[in-house]
């Protein structure tokens, strides 16, 4: 009897049968209908658009605004980390249990501990699972446009990120001091501070650099729906259609996140690499001076944008800001909004589910040149084409994919493949160079095609790292694909935009809610998945 030549055949057939009957509602709902793209009126429309991009406007008037839009997009990063630092450090330290006294023993505080963690965690979990745009356009709406909002806006959401990460660096190192000092009448402060940071100093500082890394982006973002920053001038050249400023100002996000992760990789390798004991802080002269430089910059960040906090304690502004956010209760249950509700979820996950799906099929595919298969022009030239795409925020390539494909969630569905390809793209391509190469080598030794060698050889290896990758990706889009309606790529978005401009908080508020709940089952969703896949490639 023969035995097929691939045993594995008919579990991939099985898997791929499966994948079919799960997307094929998801593209219905997506409206994904790749052949709009080449008719022959949208191709007219895109093509104009696209050379009116040439020459990219370079006149001292326009660069001057440029400079200043770039200058405020890093200090709204800047003062918006810092303000998330000082959120997440305190509720950090209340959530993670290496530093909770109740659980040193049998007391009354023991269960008041532990329903405090529980609602602290809840805090967490709405403070990030709300997209920053949706914060930033609740602050434009109480303080109008400006970086205030933006700077407020990052603040909630990645302290909440920063707070949980943080809870989970302090968990996961050696407890035994930090507990040896409560348990000896220390306080939290005194534990964390000589029992957890020694040991787990370097990764703190490592993700709070890369999260400024990531604020830079996002405050590009939010600057399309007024909070100041490259993104809100890009958004002014959009609708103009003015394709010159339009030019320059993505040749400047590029700039900017080449130089953003440049200065991140310099900032974490000099204060996280000098270390001492446990990779903690060396406080030496080079640190010293790296510390003041980025107390400089954040001091200079809130002087430079003026943001006018102090107003905002005022009797009267607290009042209006808690009349506005009353406003938005209670949440609008009508049985045919909540059916409004459910179809622009279900939008909303067809837009990011197929939009993470072809990112990981084109970012496969540009990861073979980029890890340097094909040579290193080849791999030089593929580098530079993700970080091209990457580095162009997904509204904008939702606003260009609109002028393409037309209104609705398709637009959304190629805006996310087309970022998320360069981030998939370059991760893929590291995953591929650090694989094993004997088995491949073996196949080619054997007289196996390249193709199969790099089917069978390479590409089982690296299976494991590649889906996490994207499932990882996919939690990210979710809440991207849920504000990606704000420039008309459907979903949720669309239907928050609208009723906020109609002023209808209450419809707003569920839209809201539908958002936070649609990114926690979509996190869960993907760590079971992850969990899953882990032990089948175990």
């Amino acid at each position: 009897m023969r035995s097929p030549r691939d045993p594995a055949a008919p579990v991939r057939a099985a898997g791929l049968l499966l994948a079919i009957v799960v997307l094929w509602p998801l593209a219905v709902i997506g409206e994904f209908h790749p052949w709009v793209l080449f008719e022959a009126q949208n191709l007219k429309v895109m093509g104009g658009f696209l050379s009116a991009f040439l020459p990219p406007d370079t006149s001292g008037e326009f660069l001057a605004h440029l400079g200043r839009a770039t200058l405020e997009t890093l200090a709204i990063a800047t003062a918006g980390i810092a303000l998330a630092f000082v959120i997440a450090v305190p509720l950090a330290m209340a959530t993670t249990r290496a530093l909770s006294i109740s659980r040193i023993g049998p007391g009354a505080g023991q269960r008041r501990g532990e329903y405090l963690r529980a609602a602290l965690r809840m805090l967490l979990v709405v403070l990030r699972g709300l997209p920053e745009l949706v914060w930033a356009l609740l602050f434009v709406r109480v303080f109008g446009l400006g970086p205030a909002a933006g700077v407020l806006a990052l603040g909630l959401t990645y302290g909440g990120m920063l707070a949980k990460v943080y809870g989970e660096i302090l968990e996961s190192g050696d407890e035994r001091p930090a507990r040896a000092l409560l348990e000896a009448g220390g306080g939290r402060v005194q534990a964390l501070c000589y029992g957890l940071l020694p040991g787990a100093s370097q990764e703190l500082t490592s993700y709070t650099v890369y999260r400024w890394e990531c604020a830079v982006r996002a405050s590009v973002v939010m600057g399309f729906v007024g909070a100041g920053g490259l993104g809100q001038l890009m958004d002014q050249s959009m609708r103009m259609l003015n394709g010159g400023e339009a030019a320059s100002i993505l040749f400047t996000f590029l700039l900017l996140v080449l130089a953003a992760d440049a200065l991140s990789a310099v900032l974490r390798r000099q204060l996280g690499d000098a270390g001492g004991y446990g990779g903690a802080l060396a406080f030496g002269p080079r640190t010293l001076v790296w510390l003041a430089l980025l107390g400089s910059a954040l001091v200079a960040s809130y002087g430079w944008l003026d943001l006018g906090f102090s107003a905002l304690l005022t009797r009267d502004a607290m009042a209006s800001m808690a009349s506005y956010f009353m406003s938005f209760f209670p949440l609008d249950l009508s049985a045919p909004w909540l059916a409004k509700v459910a179809r622009g979820s279900l939008e909303t996950v067809a837009i990011s589910a197929l939009g993470t799906l072809l990112a990981a099929a084109c970012g496969l595919l540009l990861a073979l040149p980029a890890c340097g298969r094909y040579g290193q022009a080849a791999e030089q030239a593929t580098r530079f084409l993700l970080n091209a795409l990457r580095s162009v925020p997904e509204l904008v390539w939702a606003t260009l994919m609109a002028l393409a494909a037309g209104l609705g969630p398709f637009a959304g569905i190629l805006a996310l493949a087309l970022h998320t390809s360069g981030v998939l793209g370059r991760l893929f391509a590291e995953a591929l160079q650090n694989a094993p190469s004997r088995p491949r080598d073996a196949l080619l030794e054997a007289g196996s095609p390249a193709a199969a060698a790099f089917l069978y050889g390479t590409l089982p290896q690296v299976s494991p790292q590649l889906i996490a990758y994207s499932l990882y990706r996919w939690e990210m889009n979710i809440r991207m694909a849920a504000i990606l309606g704000f420039v008309g790529a459907g979903g949720l978005g669309q239907l928050l935009y609208v009723e906020l401009s109609l002023f209808h908080h209450a419809q707003a508020s569920t839209v809201i809610a539908a958002m936070l709940l649609l990114s926690i089952a979509v996190d869960a969703a993907s760590a079971w998945l992850r969990r899953r896949l882990g032990s089948v490639t175990a």
